[in-house]
């Protein structure tokens, strides 16, 4: 990273509560669920860590990522055409996660097995749900659209609540009575 304006964030307000959306001139890097003061705070110190950088508020740079975002929760936007930038997510993680993205359309599901047979590894279900949790573009690479084999929920990092809103969203789930 060559100066202090390489990653912009901001805090978006939406439907699920507040959503951080972090970007480098690559494009998005970071969105992280309930955004208060306190976990905008580490997750802002975790990328100037990890991406050697002093990240800056500036929801300007980030228009368009924001344009998106709202898109998709008014349910305008079924397939995100943002940058990403997957300098955050390597191995297996980022093998996994490209293969969600490109191949787990809105309004559907997949098992976390069958997410791993997808990428050739049958007997990595488990290392799947570790990319899952470890997945730092939730909403954008949707992760909440992988599923139990059996049909359960799953896990969710931002929230067993927010992983049934985002799928209700879609038409996978019911919406939430309240």
């Amino acid at each position: 990273m060559g100066g202090v304006t390489d990653v912009a964030w901001t805090v978006r307000d939406t439907p699920v509560g507040p959503l951080l959306v972090a970007a480098t001139r690559a494009g998005v890097v970071q969105v992280c669920f309930n955004a208060d003061e306190a976990t905008a705070g580490r997750a802002v110190a975790g990328l100037a860590r990890r991406l050697g950088c002093v990240p800056e508020r500036a929801p300007e740079r980030l228009a368009g990522a924001a344009d998106e975002l709202d898109a998709y929760f008014a349910g305008e936007l079924t397939r995100f055409t943002l940058g990403l930038d997957w300098s955050m997510i390597t191995g297996f993680a980022r093998q996994v996660l490209r293969e969600l993205a490109a191949g787990v359309p809105y309004g559907s599901v997949v098992g976390y097995q069958d997410l791993a047979d997808r990428v050739g590894e049958p007997g990595a279900a488990r290392a799947v749900g570790m990319a899952m949790g470890a997945n730092p573009l939730p909403v954008v690479v949707p992760c909440h659209r992988v599923i139990e084999s059996d049909g359960g929920i799953g896990g969710f990092g931002g929230g067993l609540e927010i992983k049934r809103a985002l799928l209700a969203l879609e038409g996978v789930l019911p919406a939430p009575l309240f």
